[in-house]
């Protein structure tokens, strides 16, 4: 059965940091690209980064362009999001979902699976 779990959310002062993680299992990541989404309340899903199968190339939103990094380790099965210098507007429920593919600096969705999402909130 394939699974996305998140992990990593919490409650963090701005300017903070956190690593979020994303577990696979039932498939082996090392073919699929990973997408990170997030949903603010009253917002809509918006995609916040993605990491190619292929050749690991990256893609970030605009809004997190230098503060997030995205990651894989394929030995674990595992991508993470790494997010600093945090902001009260990054608060929102995270998802990770697969399958997605990094070509000409976008992020093409073909989402077959999402994870059910880790809490981010940051507030002082």
């Amino acid at each position: 059965q394939v699974q996305l779990v998140e992990s990593g959310g919490g409650l963090v002062q701005p300017g903070g940091s956190l690593r979020l993680s994303c577990a696979a299992s039932g498939f082996t990541l090392d073919y699929y690209g990973i997408g990170w989404f997030r949903q603010a309340p009253g917002k809509e899903r918006e995609g916040v980064s993605c990491i190619s199968s292929s050749d690991d190339s990256t893609y970030y939103a605009d809004s997190v362009k230098g503060r997030f990094t995205i990651s894989r380790d394929n030995a674990k099965n595992t991508v993470y999001l790494q997010m600093n210098s945090l902001k009260p507007e990054d608060t929102a429920v995270y998802y990770c979902a697969t399958d997605v593919e990094v070509a000409g600096a976008k992020c093409y969705y073909d989402i077959d699976y999402w994870g059910k999402g880790t809490l981010v909130t940051v507030s002082s």
